[in-house]
């Protein structure tokens, strides 16, 4: 009896205590790190959209990956269709035109407790699932002590204590560290999920039901392996919001699977897709040639990838297998690719190196170590290679027999100094074990990169081949990091803490499906991904993300090919679109459908046909 009047007394005190820390906080529409909101709480639209955006018409787009479940949380499956996170929501949205700033969505109102250990979020009212019943706070916990309890989810939301709902519009977020930027961006990348219709389910269990969700969009019509469509809901409760106006303004968007490039190009210019970004340069530059661009039928467009900065490709190299975990091996590597050779031949001149997993931004690294940069790598000098210190970061550039001899000399120099001899024409360690390297691809197009630098591998003795797997094993091998080397892009948004830890954090080296592809584990970049988590001024967070780019570029973990440039799109000119910022949201985010265009171009496509 006592023991439970003392169970009772304790929830009443910690109801209590929850009841002040609520009644005490200032609620705010947002928040931000390293500035202040760009916005103020009556703002009625992002500058970055047109709120007066008609909302009619049809979009369809390619996707090149196939899909076998509408499971929100599905574990080793290809996983849910594209455009399905258009069902869904989030506490928060990113401002696509600030450095580090959120707003509410299913939330209206962010509190923090000036020791920043507690997060509030307080739900619209007005938030609605689907089926009628209301969003609630409750739903919140669920959903976060759902993915806390899974492997790889956990370690995204390591920073979390607890939670709790202190009634069904407040959900309580207690953190084991002070909050962060990083906190903030993983909770808004989180979909709410509606505890009343997965309790009794399955999330993670392969279903073709549509669940319930509470987002602009409902699934319309699917056909695994070929296409979904999604339909606008006019019952959507969110249309007010400020953060939506101008967004999803398509009556319907149609995903069609297009495994091959080809085929996609060809399905685009026989109209039967809208919109076609184009990779490979030489198909921009030639392809989209003829009648439909001469009448203007066919547009081209360069779009910013704004907060998404990176390596749009690189050969990653798994420092987890042994004849790859040393530093000379990888650097040799890096000297027997060409890249102003294959820039030229095959990129038109047009590619850039990425000479920093930012490129092209305040964070990269530059020149010397500054001297915040060089107090974060004190404790380590004597582990770092000396040039960190002595000179800026870049490649040997080659272009030229000569200069590509010059490099393969220097890579032979460096594979001997590991211990690596060519006999009878193959490179050997002192085992006598020869250097292969097997390269992991779900594209054939990859070879006309690849091959130049297998031939230079050649030269040094090193067998390499690509080993051309389906999307099912390239995914899974992916995961369990089970490769030599494949092709691969480094994106990141800005700024880049949210995937530092993931990407290159010791914590994250075993861990399936983490994106330590590289399998670097290094005390100092462990210390420096630390460091720009906890950055609290944007001069902290310079110095840790300059000095963490630095010390994994000199690393050779990757060879970049080259860097993130404005993306490449050609569309059929039915469409408009807001004038192009800093960032332009993804389809179908802020364009739009133009009938009197599209009326025009119907003609012309039938008779076509």
């Amino acid at each position: 009896m006592r023991s439970s009047l003392l169970l009772c007394l304790s929830i009443f005190v910690t109801d209590l205590a929850s009841a002040v820390l609520i009644n005490d906080l200032e609620f705010s529409h947002g928040i931000a790190f390293f500035d202040e909101l760009k916005y103020p709480p009556d703002y009625t639209h992002k500058d970055y959209l047109n709120p007066n955006a008609p909302k009619e018409g049809k979009l369809v787009l390619p996707w090149a990956f196939s899909f076998d479940t509408l499971a929100p949380l599905s574990i080793g499956e290809t996983g849910p269709p594209s455009g399905y996170h258009f069902r869904g929501e989030s506490l928060v949205v990113r401002g696509g035109d600030e450095f580090a700033a959120f707003y509410g969505r299913l939330a209206n109102g962010i509190a923090v407790t000036p020791d920043k250990k507690t997060l509030v979020f307080r739900i619209n009212p007005d938030a609605r699932w689907d089926d009628g019943n209301t969003v609630t706070a409750h739903d919140v916990v669920y959903t976060f002590e759902l993915l806390m309890g899974q492997v790889g989810a956990s370690l995204r939301f390591d920073f979390l204590a607890s939670l709790e709902a202190w009634d069904d519009r407040h959900v309580i977020f207690h953190l084991d560290v002070p909050l962060a930027y990083d906190h903030v961006a993983m909770i808004q990348y989180q979909e709410i999920l509606p505890q009343h219709y997965w309790r009794t389910r399955d999330p993670t269990a392969h279903t073709l039901k549509p669940p319930v969700s509470s987002g602009p969009y409902r699934l319309k019509e699917i056909k695994l392996g070929r296409y979904v469509e999604y339909e606008r809901r006019e019952d959507y409760w969110g249309w007010h919001l400020p953060i939506n106006q101008g967004r999803y303004n398509f009556d319907t968007v149609r995903f069609e699977v297009y495994r091959d490039a080809t085929v996609a190009r060809e399905a685009f210019r026989k109209g039967l897709i809208d919109i076609l970004d184009v990779d490979d340069i030489r198909y921009w530059v030639h392809a989209f040639e003829g009648p439909e661009m001469e009448q203007g039928l066919i547009a081209k467009t360069r779009r910013n990838y704004g907060i998404w900065v990176g390596i749009g490709r690189a050969f990653v190299l798994n420092s987890r297998v042994p004849r790859l975990s040393d530093r000379r091996v990888r650097k040799a590597l890096t000297l027997a690719f060409d890249f102003e050779w294959v820039n030229e031949k095959f990129y038109h001149g047009e590619r850039i190196r990425a000479k920093s997993f930012w490129p092209g931004t305040i964070l990269e690294n530059n020149g010397l170590p500054s001297k915040n940069e060089l107090a974060l790598l004190a404790d380590f000098r004597e582990s770092l290679p000396p040039e960190i210190f002595k000179q800026p970061f870049d490649f040997p550039r080659s272009g030229s027999d000569e200069a590509l001899r010059k490099n393969l000399a220097s890579a032979r120099d460096l594979l001997m100094s590991a211990g690596w001899r060519v006999l009878n024409g193959k490179l050997r360690n002192a085992q006598g074990e020869p250097f292969t390297l097997e390269l992991l691809s779900f594209e054939p197009n990859h070879a006309r990169i690849l091959l130049p630098w297998f031939k230079n591998l050649k030269n040094l003795g090193i067998a390499a081949n690509m080993r051309l797997v389906d999307i099912s094993q390239y995914i899974n091998r992916q995961r369990k990091h089970d490769y030599d080397v494949y092709v691969h892009t480094y994106d990141f948004v800005i700024p880049p803490t949210l995937s530092a830890r993931n990407n290159f954090h010791s914590s994250a080296l075993a861990l399936e499906g983490s994106r330590n592809y590289v399998g670097v584990n290094e005390p100092v970049v462990d210390r420096l991904v630390e460091a720009a988590e906890a950055a609290q001024s944007l001069s902290e967070l310079v110095a840790a993300s300059r000095a963490l780019d630095r010390v994994m570029m000199w690393g050779y973990y990757l060879i970049p090919v080259y860097a993130y440039d404005p993306r490449r799109t050609v569309y059929w000119d039915k469409f408009g679109s807001p004038p192009q910022p800093l960032y332009r949201p993804a389809f179908p985010d802020g364009w739009w459908y133009e009938k009197d265009k599209a009326e025009r171009i119907s003609q012309v496509q039938s008779e076509m046909h």
